[in-house]
């Protein structure tokens, strides 16, 4: 009992600053504290959410995946182009999504069986995406696609926006995959002790294949609210998201070395950029601003995680 209070500690701590932080923003715009304000900000948290819960288990396997922005703007386009050509709005979502997992398992086997360190694998493919994106479309949007498809992003059932409900969804699955299946054990044992592992007659190529899939599939689905929500395929969609999904994992208490995570640390996390975002923007503060916040969070993250590291690897 006092193990799981311990192991609890830190998302417990990330509940109080998100509860602190919406009191003080609360307290500095009278704006802040509205329904149509906590939708917006439960709209803008589900991208990031549904992201970060990719990353969350990527990071977890001991790697990194830095093609999620860019496997949002190539699936986005894809979906706008199929319904622009005709096909219709189940079909073009189906294959863009399956167009988004393909991206992730083609980084994953790369990493596996290429045996190339992850982050030069997604660096290289996140240029190759964007470029193909350009390519394909002159750096033109696409726009116009109809009411089905753009219920995804704007659509509500009762008070609730349908990207909510995605995010609410892919959490929980998120969550049952990581701590519940044997494949979340093994990605867990990945990224802390890969060797021995695979000396127990586990298949760890194949584990890592299977992370970064699920890790483009959430990427498409993130791709898929972006682009129903602005009606639009814009070729630079999710530019910069894979920083946004990375501070929000290590935030959320998940190690950079891996073997270590939890997919409610990653939900607390997202709301705690987003409220700080949201409540900066209400006080009229420019976000070249909110993007240096967003760096020293990750900063701070990052050096807290490793520090912890390092005293139980010293014990």
């Amino acid at each position: 009992m006092k193990k799981r209070l311990k192991n609890n500690s830190y998302t417990f701590i990330l509940f109080g600053v998100l509860t602190l932080l919406t009191v003080v923003m609360a307290a500095a715009s009278p704006y802040f504290f509205s329904w149509k304000n906590f939708r917006n900000i439960l709209n803008q948290s589900a991208i990031y959410l549904v992201l970060s819960i990719g990353m969350t288990l990527v990071i977890c396997a001991g790697q990194i995946d830095l093609s999620v922005g860019a496997v949002i703007g190539f699936s986005g386009m894809s979906m706008g182009m199929l319904l622009k050509a005709g096909v219709p709005a189940q079909a073009a979502v189906i294959l863009g999504l399956l167009i988004a997992a393909l991206a992730g398992f083609l980084n994953g086997w790369i990493v596996a069986y290429g045996r190339i360190n992850s982050f030069i694998v997604t660096l290289s493919t996140m240029t190759i995406l964007r470029g193909i994106i350009l390519v394909l479309t002159n750096a033109k949007s696409v726009f116009g696609f109809g009411p089905v498809f753009g219920f995804i992003g704007s659509g509500r059932v009762g008070p609730v926006n349908m990207p909510i409900i995605i995010s609410v969804i892919m959490a929980a699955i998120g969550s049952v995959l990581l701590h519940k299946t044997k494949f979340g054990n093994y990605c867990l044992f990945t990224g802390s002790n890969e060797v021995a592992l695979n000396r127990s007659g586990v298949n760890v190529k194949k584990y890592k294949v299977l992370v970064f899939t699920f890790c483009g599939l959430c990427a498409g689905i993130a791709g898929m609210i972006v682009t129903a929500r602005l009606n639009s395929a814009e070729p630079l969609a999710g530019q910069g998201y894979e920083m946004d999904a990375i501070a929000a994992t290590i935030l959320g208490g998940t190690s950079m070395r891996g073997g270590k995570g939890s997919i409610i640390g990653t939900v607390a996390a997202c709301f705690i950029l987003n409220v700080m975002k949201n409540g900066l923007t209400l006080l009229s503060i420019s976000t070249h601003y909110q993007e240096i916040l967003t760096g020293l969070i990750l900063l701070v993250s990052v050096l807290i995680s490793e520090s912890s590291q390092r005293r139980k690897s010293e014990v």
